[in-house]
């Protein structure tokens, strides 16, 4: 090992170390803590979240029903189901690999989903469960020609994406479009179902609590082995500001027709991928995994099963995505997941703060960027703005934030935390 490895591995053990120590030290320790991550390019969701807001001031400036609660509740609606298939493309990035056929893969399971229920007289129980199946059979594929083939992704997905495209275009046949039954749970659940107002309080309340709890778990952790724990403080702060956050929206929203029982299930899937990626063996994995795979591989990590699992979690993410778009439009035709669907479920993810690079991101960028693209649209929709300058401005915003990583990946490097 070289000199210069050695003084650059002292340098990291050092910040490492003198970060733990100005965690310790209150409010002032945690304040200089973040910002030494911010020098050292660990931005996290900061760009996103400003981003966010410039975003919202804008429009608001513009046309003030922007952030009216009817306009704030379409946001959330329109946004949850291509944000879960963005949760899938989070995941494969993560890998640095990527998948281009998210789109046709949503739309042929939606296509699947309704001949089924609406043409074969299945009930709809069936039909979503044979249409998610789809998704996930298709991601084993892919995985297979991924690790026995060495098919680069790129490929095997662009092949996907024309050929599930034409897939799409069998199942339909001559119908072309297939409108769901009108009783349909999917289409009630998707456009029409809401969280009473007790019902969104509770959930609030459900949440913090549970915040609280993992919080106060970590510190009793931590100090029995030893480590700094969380300072209780800072923990009290985040707790009343996610109190208060969370308190304001459930209000403001309610004003119209409050949490939509769709988006709930999307942030539901968002906080479960986020858990399962930060607290499990196989989380860590993933991000191993994208980070340095022969590192990975050398580590004991079986690095064949990780791209299997998550190929599959991707398309069966897609697939979902999918079926829950098909209930919020109420029907499945020729154009289903073949429009701006594919891409606007990357963009989600890259501007959400996931690393095209692999090794960095998380579950919340499907969130945060779907809502950023979701915003955008809206906006430009209230001003009457052509859908021409919605894919240019989208198209912009990318950039910035391909852009942003790529320099924040080369602050990591230089200052060691790469």
């Amino acid at each position: 090992m070289s000199a210069t490895t050695d003084e650059t591995q002292s340098a990291v053990a050092a910040d490492i170390a003198d970060e733990r120590l100005i965690q310790s030290q209150g409010l002032g320790g945690q304040a200089r803590a973040v910002w030494n991550r911010l020098k050292g390019g660990e931005l996290g969701m900061l760009p996103v979240v400003i981003g966010l807001i410039v975003i919202s001031l804008v429009f608001y400036s513009q046309e003030p029903t922007f952030l009216s609660s009817k306009s704030l509740v379409n946001i959330t609606l329109f946004a949850a189901p291509v944000g879960v298939i963005a949760l899938g493309i989070v995941l494969v990035l993560l890998l640095g690999e990527i998948d281009l056929s998210v789109g046709s893969v949503s739309g042929f399971a939606a296509a699947s989903m309704a001949v089924l229920v609406a043409n074969k007289s299945q009930s709809l129980v069936v039909g979503m469960i044979a249409g998610i199946l789809i998704g996930t059979l298709i991601g084993s594929v892919y995985a297979l020609l991924y690790t026995r083939l060495g098919v680069p992704s790129f490929v095997f997905s662009l092949a996907g994406l024309l050929g599930f495209q034409g897939a799409l275009l069998y199942v339909l046949g001559d119908q072309g479009t297939i409108v769901l039954p009108t009783d349909s749970g999917l289409r009630q659940f998707a456009r029409e179902r809401f969280l009473s107002d007790g019902a969104a309080y509770v959930l609030l309340a459900v949440v913090v609590l549970a915040y609280v709890g993992s919080q106060l778990l970590l510190v009793r952790r931590r100090k029995a082995a030893g480590l700094t724990p969380p300072n209780l403080t800072m923990v009290g702060i985040k707790a009343v500001l996610l109190a208060g956050g969370l308190g304001f929206l459930t209000y403001y929203l309610g004003i119209d027709r409050g949490w939509g029982y769709l988006f709930v299930l999307f942030v539901a899937l968002v906080v479960v991928m986020d858990l399962m990626l930060r607290k499990t063996t196989w989380g860590r994995h993933v991000y191993a995994v994208g980070g340095n795979e022969e590192a990975a591989r050398r580590a004991g990590i079986k690095v064949g099963r990780i791209y299997f699992s998550v190929f599959a979690a991707t398309s069966t993410f897609a697939a979902l995505g999918g079926i829950l778009l098909a209930g919020q439009l109420t029907s499945v035709s020729q154009s289903s997941g073949t429009t701006d669907t594919n891409l606007t479920a990357i963009a989600a993810a890259v501007i959400g703060g996931t690393s095209l690079f692999g090794g960095r991101g998380s579950a919340y960028s499907a969130l945060l960027g779907i809502i950023v693209l979701q915003a955008i649209q809206s906006g430009l929709n209230l001003m009457n703005v052509d859908s021409s300058v919605r894919f240019m401005v989208t198209g912009a915003v990318l950039l910035l934030a391909v852009a942003i990583d790529s320099v924040s990946r080369r602050v990591r490097s230089s200052s060691g935390r790469g």
